[in-house]
């Protein structure tokens, strides 16, 4: 692509996502993002999720997604393969697992500038209905959300659940190759033992302190404030 921004016929500057890298409280693979989505939730977590799906560690897939959070709320989406932001990234995630997870957190103050840009912004549930096809985890949030959330987000959300939940035959479709693509994917990385606790939150041992090792103790301490750039 040729042109600078402002001339005519040149490019639209993409969205860039830039926010501390924060505290690393958990790594690991899910078959089911609503598993961290509900660890979000049930911590009314400030910060942010890095989401990579199976297709994209082993296949070179279009789909590398951030994800931030106040108060345990979904508020950004963001790939940085595409750099769509938004619902359009939430779509480019919505593909079937495994996906690596990690989570950190960030201070509140530290993600205000990030969270002030409109074009990354989803609504509350829209996480919980498109990644996770969980109702409870996407009324749950609802009600977890702030007011001006809600009515932010209502129209566009509304549209989009009634627009995917229409085709059943999609859903099934979707969710009968998610649980497949999971199974294979887990019998060849011998990953059975990681996938059989996803439902349970609780017994995941939070990385931090002395779980964190390697790289991830070195995301600790000073390097947490470092700006990260997605």
């Amino acid at each position: 692509m040729t042109g600078s921004p402002g001339e005519p016929g040149g490019p639209t500057d993409p969205p860039v996502l830039e926010i501390p890298r924060g505290d690393l409280l958990r790594s690991r693979v899910v078959s089911d993002v609503g598993t961290t989505l509900s660890t979000a939730l049930d911590r009314e977590l400030t910060g942010y999720a890095t989401v990579v799906p199976q297709e994209t560690l082993l296949l070179a897939g279009d789909a590398r997604g951030v994800l931030t959070f106040e108060a345990g709320v979904p508020v950004l989406a963001y790939n940085t393969v595409t750099d769509s932001g938004g619902p359009d990234a939430l779509a480019e995630l919505a593909v079937p697992g495994p996906y690596r997870v990690e989570l950190y957190a960030v201070a509140a103050e530290a993600l205000r500038a990030a969270h002030a840009a409109e074009a990354l912004r989803v609504p509350p549930a829209a996480a919980a209905t498109e990644l996770a096809d969980d109702p409870d985890l996407a009324e749950r949030t609802r009600e977890s959300a702030p007011d001006d959330r809600l009515a932010d987000g209502d129209g566009e959300e509304a549209d989009a659940v009634a627009a995917f939940l229409a085709d059943d035959d999609r859903i099934e479709a979707i969710r009968e190759q998610a649980r497949a693509e999971a199974r294979e994917r887990a019998d060849e990385w011998g990953l059975d033992g990681a996938l059989a606790d996803d439902g349970d939150a609780g017994r995941d041992a939070e990385r931090v302190g002395s779980d964190a090792t390697g790289d991830d103790a070195e995301r600790e301490g000073d390097d947490a404030n470092r700006p990260e750039r997605f």
